[in-house]
C-alpha cells in the first residue's frame, strides 16, 4: 500500500495531536495502543519529516480556568481542577525541535481560534498526516476542520489512540476513512523513503 500514498513532500506536513504530559502520561488508560506505542510512532514520524525537510506541527492543549470552552453538557469534557505544573508540556520524545511549529489550542480541534491553517498555508501545504490522542476528540476535530478546509489527510493509525478500542475504531471508521487515508506508521514511513 505504501506506493499508493504518492506523499508530496513539499506538500506535507506532520500535525501531532495533544502528545504532552498530562494526556500521553503512563498512568492514563488509553487503547488500542498504550501511550508509550502512540508517542513511539509519533516520534519515528516527527523524525522522518525533519529528516526529508518537512514540517512538523505540534499541538497541545493549555485550556484552563476562563480561557477554557464552557458549555452545558451532560458530561463535562473537562474536570474543574487546575491541570498540574507541566501537564501542557509537550513529551520530551516529541521534541520540539528546533524546526517545528507550537501551536497552543484551548479546545478539542487545533484549527479553531489558532494560526494552524495560516501558518500551514503560508508554507504551501496541501495535505497533513495526522496523529495524537485522542482518535475521538483531538484528531477527529482537527480532522473535520481540515476537510472542511479542503486539506488532504492522511491518518497515522497506530500513533494514535482513545479511552476505549471501542472509541478509536468508531472514529476510525465512521469518521476519518471518509475524510482521508488511514494507514499504519510504517506504511507512511516507507512512503517517505521513496
Amino acid at each position: 500500500m505504501a506506493d499508493q500514498l504518492n506523499i508530496d513532500k513539499k506538500k506535507t506536513a506532520l500535525v501531532v495531536i495533544d502528545l504532552q504530559k498530562g494526556i500521553a502520561s503512563a498512568q492514563r488508560q488509553l487503547a488500542p495502543y498504550g501511550a508509550d506505542i502512540v508517542v513511539s510512532n509519533a516520534a519515528k514520524l516527527a523524525d522522518a519529516f525533519r529528516e526529508n525537510g518537512m514540517p512538523v506541527f505540534i499541538v497541545h492543549v493549555t485550556a484552563s480556568g476562563p480561557e477554557r470552552l464552557s458549555v452545558t453538557a451532560d458530561e463535562q469534557p473537562w474536570s474543574g481542577a487546575t491541570p498540574p505544573k507541566g501537564w501542557a508540556d509537550i513529551v520530551p520524545a516529541l521534541g520540539p525541535k528546533e524546526t517545528d511549529v507550537v501551536i497552543t489550542k484551548r479546545q478539542w480541534g487545533a484549527f479553531y481560534g489558532t494560526d494552524l491553517e495560516l501558518q500551514l498555508r503560508r508554507r504551501g501545504i496541501d495535505t497533513i498526516v495526522l496523529c495524537g490522542i485522542a482518535t475521538n476528540y483531538g484528531v477527529e476535530s482537527t480532522a473535520r476542520f481540515a476537510y472542511e478546509y479542503g486539506f488532504q489527510q492522511l491518518f497515522a493509525e497506530d500513533a494514535m489512540s482513545s479511552m476505549s478500542k471501542e472509541m478509536h475504531d468508531a472514529s476510525v471508521n465512521y469518521a476519518l476513512k471518509r475524510m482521508g487515508r488511514v494507514r499504519k506508521t510504517d506504511e507512511i514511513l516507507e512512503n517517505l523513503k521513496e
